[in-house]
């Protein structure tokens, strides 16, 4: 049996209490694109999550008040992009604000639905929206996949303490 902290230290709930505890939670790395009014929007998310086998369903978080959810509120079709531990600026990019998330050297081309498809991922997905649930200060897309590809080589990129790592064996 292991030793647990003492629960003299324990906090209350708070979001730093929330963020401390999750920088612990190692995450695979996404990137969700989507066509939006004046071009393609785009962001990385680490709370990407199978939903459901049948249907093919995913889910992911964005928060309300990002730069990308106007075009996601309204879209019907995203873009799901598993990145690999090749591609740490990427995911850098698409994470910082007021980056040039489609400009050099970002690879893409225009995909099904007209959305953002990313080169070189080892996996992507394109899906159709079928829900938005209200959570705080973010909404839980729910999207049911409509085609991909898995067969990109590499291993997964990993968020973990802040950073952007890969596997170790």
């Amino acid at each position: 049996m292991t030793a647990t902290s003492d629960l003299g230290t324990a906090q209350l709930a708070s979001p730093d209490l929330l963020r401390s505890v999750f920088r612990r939670h190692a995450a695979g790395v996404a990137v969700i694109t989507a066509r939006g009014e004046s071009g393609p929007v785009g962001f990385t998310a680490t709370s990407l999550s199978s939903v459901s086998a049948e249907p093919p369903l995913l889910s992911f978080g964005i928060g309300t008040g990002a730069s990308s959810w106007p075009a996601i509120s309204a879209t019907d079709h995203v873009g799901v992009h598993i990145l690999g531990e090749h591609q740490q600026e990427l995911a850098a990019t698409f994470a910082r604000s007021g980056a040039d998330r489609f400009g050099s050297p970002t690879a893409w081309r225009e995909g099904p639905e007209g959305v953002p498809v990313l080169d070189d991922v080892l996996a992507w997905t394109v899906c159709r929206i079928v829900g938005r649930v209200p959570a705080g200060d973010h909404r839980i897309v729910l999207a049911e996949v409509v085609l991909g590809d898995p067969a990109g080589p590499g291993r997964p990129l990993l968020y973990h303490q802040g950073r952007f790592n890969g596997l170790r064996d």
